[in-house]
C-alpha cells in the first residue's frame, strides 16, 4: 500500500507577542489555526504558503525562514499530515479581498490565549509550531529545495 500523506504548509506570523491566526468552521466546529493549507499539484511549498496566507487573510506574506517539518496523524485516522511551517511578515490586508471558505475571521492572539483555547486548536501542530518559533528555530528558506 502506498503511503500518501497530506502535504500542508503553515505560516507563523508574529507581531510582538501575538500571532496571526485564522478562525475556521471545520466539520461544524469553530477552530483556530495558522494560515495554512494543502500544497497543490505542481506547486512548491513556498508558493503554497504565500498563496494560502493571501487566501485566508487577504495579506501578502513574505516568508523569511523555515521553522520546521512536522508529521502528525489525527487520532482514529489513517491519514498522516506532513506540515512545513514557515515564518515571515505580512502587509496590511487588502480590503477588496474576501477570506476563502472555511475561514470566518482573523485574530492576533498570544501564546497564552491559544493555550487557554487549546480545545479549539485545529491540531496540536498549531501550538507546536509557535513553540518552535518562540524557541528560535530558524532554517534558511533554501534548506527546503524543490528540484522538479
Amino acid at each position: 500500500m502506498a503511503w500518501k500523506p497530506d502535504i500542508t504548509v503553515a505560516a507563523i506570523v508574529a507581531r510582538g507577542q501575538r500571532f496571526l491566526m485564522v478562525e475556521e468552521l471545520i466539520q461544524g466546529r469553530q477552530v483556530l489555526n495558522q494560515p495554512a493549507g494543502h500544497v497543490e499539484a505542481n506547486e512548491s511549498p513556498l508558493a503554497a504558503v504565500v498563496r494560502e496566507v493571501l487566501e485566508e487573510t487577504a495579506c501578502r506574506f513574505e516568508p523569511r525562514h523555515v521553522i520546521g517539518a512536522y508529521l502528525w496523524r489525527k487520532p482514529g485516522s489513517q491519514l498522516d499530515t506532513f506540515r512545513i511551517a514557515f515564518c515571515g511578515e505580512v502587509g496590511a490586508p487588502d480590503p477588496a479581498r474576501r477570506f476563502d471558505h472555511p475561514v470566518i475571521a482573523n485574530h492576533w492572539l498570544s501564546r497564552d490565549e491559544l493555550l487557554g483555547a487549546s480545545a479549539r486548536l485545529r491540531t496540536p501542530l498549531v501550538l507546536r509550531c509557535i513553540d518552535d518559533f518562540l524557541a528560535g528555530r530558524r532554517l534558511p528558506l533554501d534548506s527546503f529545495t524543490d528540484l522538479r
